[in-house]
This record gives C-alpha cells, sequence and structure tokens, in this order.
C-alpha cells in the first residue's frame, strides 16, 4: 500500500462525457478506417509502461496516467465516452470490492484511470497474463490476485485469501465475474466470487456497468480487435452496498442493475 500517495482525481464531477470539440486525429483519418494508428500508438505504450515497471517505477500514480492516456488515444481514434456514477465513487470510505461486467481490453486499460486516484486498487487477473509480452511486466508491478480458470473452486479459494489481505491493507480489488470476454451478457455465467469476497472482508461491493464494444475482441490476439467509431462507451458506476445475508439476493441485484444498465445503452443509438 503507498500509503504518502495523495489523493487526485481525472474526472472530479459525478458525469464525464467527451466534448464535442473533441476530433480524430489526422493521422487516424489518414488510414482510412483501418486501426493501424492505433495499434502503433497502443504498443508504443504498452512498451514505455513496461520499461518502467522493470525500471521499478511504474507506481500507482504511472499506472493511472498510464490509464488515461489510453483513453485519450481511444477519443484520439473516435471514441466517445459517457461515464456517470463518479460520485458514488468519490464518496466511497475505505476499500472496497469493485464488481464489473467484462466486454473487452478497454475496461482493464481505463478502469485503473478512474479508480486508482481515488484509492489503491488492483485486479483479479488470469495468472497467464504475468507472463505475457510486455503487458507482463505492467501487470506484476500492480501485484494482482492471479487465478488459472482451472478448477473454480481453487480459483475462490485463492480470491478469498489473498483478496481478504488485499483489502486489510487498503487495497480496492475489481474482479470480472465473467469467464471471459463477451458482448452479450449472460448473468447465468456471472460468478458470486466479489459479493463473496465482500462479504468476508466486510467491505462494500461497487457494482459497475460497462459497454465498450467501440474496441472489438480480435479472434486471434484479443487487444488486437477492429474499432468501431460508431458505438460510445458507456461506463456506470453504481453505490457502494454491504452485502447480507448470504450474499445471494446481493449478487441478483448486481447482475439485474448490469443487464439494465445494458440493455438501456443498446437501445440508445450512437
Amino acid at each position: 500500500m503507498e500509503s504518502d500517495y495523495k489523493r487526485w482525481t481525472y474526472f472530479p464531477g459525478n458525469v464525464y462525457k467527451t466534448p464535442e470539440t473533441k476530433k480524430r486525429k489526422f493521422w487516424d483519418k489518414l488510414v482510412l478506417g483501418t486501426r493501424i494508428y492505433f495499434v502503433l500508438r497502443y504498443i508504443r505504450a504498452i512498451n514505455v509502461n513496461a520499461r518502467k515497471a522493470l525500471a521499478g517505477v511504474y507506481d500507482r500514480e504511472a499506472w493511472a496516467e498510464s490509464s488515461i492516456d489510453i483513453l485519450n488515444l481511444t477519443e484520439d481514434c473516435g471514441a466517445r465516452y459517457n461515464i456517470s456514477g463518479l460520485d458514488n465513487l468519490h464518496e466511497l470510505e475505505g476499500p472496497a470490492v469493485f464488481v464489473s461486467n467484462h466486454m473487452s481490453t478497454l475496461e482493464t486499460m481505463v478502469y485503473p484511470g478512474i479508480i486508482a486516484p481515488e484509492m489503491p486498487v488492483t485486479f483479479v487477473v488470469k495468472e497467464s497474463l504475468m507472463t505475457a509480452p510486455l503487458f507482463g511486466p505492467v501487470m506484476r508491478s500492480r501485484e494482482p490476485i492471479t487465478v488459472k480458470r482451472e478448477n473454480v473452486r481453487e480459483d475462490l479459494m485463492a480470491v478469498m485469501s489473498q483478496g481478504q489481505e488485499k483489502l486489510k491493507e487498503g487495497t480496492s480489488i475489481i474482479i470480472f465475474p465473467q469467464s471471459t470476454r463477451t458482448v452479450n451478457f449472460n448473468p447465468k455465467e456471472f460468478n458470486s466470487m466479489g459479493i463473496k469476497l465482500a462479504q468476508k472482508a466486510k467491505v462494500k461491493v461497487v457494482p459497475m456497468a460497462i459497454k465498450s464494444d467501440f474496441w472489438g475482441n480480435g479472434k486471434l490476439i484479443k487487444e488486437f480487435g477492429k474499432l468501431n467509431r460508431k458505438k460510445t462507451v458507456f461506463i456506470e458506476i453504481g453505490k457502494p452496498f454491504a452485502v447480507s445475508g448470504n450474499g445471494k439476493e446481493d449478487h441478483e441485484r448486481v447482475t439485474a442493475w448490469i443487464s439494465e444498465r445494458l440493455e438501456q445503452w443498446n437501445k440508445i443509438r450512437s
């Protein structure tokens, strides 16, 4: 935990929307709707961050700043953001478990820029990401909780054990309870791991919903999917709440809330 860290935020209000004056970069337009400009800048950014991580200087502030850099990159390539519920984050006292659906690489890149300025935070990630080229050093530097996604019981034990320690230290946890990134949200595939962790650690749950199909998943490499510049990126942070009883109703409450947001956003023509 970085106790000497000074709190700040890139999003001081309750809502952030990409300014109407924000225009696509000339170089992105020049490549005729392809993602060449985006991919080159993205790879460069990850390479810079990996070098910082290997040098031991990729701290929480650097993580948040690099996250905002990626957000700015997506805006440079035509993304329009609509982020709401930020006051629920600003007013949060103490560590929490953030439970979100997982649609694309975008949330992994952008969530730190939203949450890390407010509090120490890390992810629950697949173990293989720790050794991935370029991104591995970055992920290792943030000391995430790792799971293998081969045995549900073992993963639950790892999250419960490591998660409680992190939360006790004051570090919040971001959990994507789905087994993989998917555009279509299926509540039946959304496990209750986050609810159980929050209940055991006696901290609040913060539901988060995201529609990030602007950045598609690639067939060979998921991080390099197509960009759909007609899609708006929607993010909403829900009200924090304490888990009650066995947590079953709270889990259903979170999945219903996410489903409602996605249904509402899908009706909005980007």
